[in-house]
């Protein structure tokens, strides 16, 4: 989402120049054999999207979700990833569900079905070593009618699982939208999240540009003893470079 000017292995070559790690997102748009060379001259990918198609919480959905989360071990093994990022439903080129729900969100057999696929995905992970982590989204600007899209959705889902190979990617640009609240909900997922994603609101920059205090989030990650990634998942506002120096920044004691 940053340094767009740039073709993608350019893009990933200068991010790794910076400093900074690359999350990949659908792996079939890229040539894995270059990613692959840029692994072996230093480049490190933090993660990438879990699965190709599929569902949750459906019997169908949740059979072709397990077989392209194959697919994606396969690439991440190549690529040396360390976690495969997964969403409570496959999302089309603008981000909007595949298999939507309606405003009565998800019924009490969907649930059951989700956490038994996360089950499965989280068995699959162990197998392979390699963890899952289930994203939050926000339905009222990004992703109308994702199911199990709060943060409290994937945490729930995540708890009843109950796997080390299964954690939550928590996007607190997401949360921020969806919830609010982005200490006290920190503080809560915490001992499940796998990764953390930040921009901010509105508009889905980097820190500075919007109304989240990403220093005070920070301040409450480094309270809490996290030592894992924190990922921009953001479009730059203004010059690229200077974006990733604000993100840093904001992360930075």
């Amino acid at each position: 989402m940053v340094l767009l000017d740039l073709p993608f292995e350019q893009r990933v070559r200068r991010l790794t120049e910076l400093g900074y790690g690359v999350v990949l997102w659908d792996w079939r748009t890229k040539d894995v054999a270059a990613l692959a060379a840029l692994r072996a001259g230093g480049t490190w990918y933090s993660s990438m999207t879990g699965y190709a198609e599929g569902t949750l919480a459906d019997e169908v959905g949740a059979e072709r979700l397990l077989a392209t989360a194959r697919d994606a071990l396969a690439v991440a093994e190549r690529l040396g990833v360390e976690r495969l990022n997964v969403h409570g439903t496959g999302l089309d080129g603008q981000g909007l569900p595949v298999v939507a729900v309606d405003g009565a969100g998800a019924t009490p057999a969907m649930w059951l079905r989700a956490a038994r696929t996360l089950e499965a995905l989280a068995a699959l992970g162990e197998a392979h070593e390699q963890v899952f982590v289930l994203e939050n989204l926000n339905t009222a600007v990004d992703h109308p009618g994702v199911p199990f899209a709060r943060a409290a959705d994937t945490i729930a889902l995540v708890e009843a699982v109950g796997s080390p190979w299964l954690k939550l990617n928590l996007d607190l640009y997401h949360a921020q939208i969806g919830e609010g609240n982005l200490v006290e909900l920190v503080e809560r997922a915490l001992p499940w999240v796998g990764e953390v994603q930040v921009a901010d609101v509105p508009g889905r920059c980097q820190p500075g540009t919007g109304e989240v205090h990403y220093p005070a989030v920070a301040a409450a990650l480094r309270r809490l003893g996290y030592d894992g990634v924190v990922a921009l998942e953001a479009f730059a506002r203004g010059d690229d470079e200077a974006a990733l120096d604000d993100f840093r920044r904001a992360f930075t004691a």
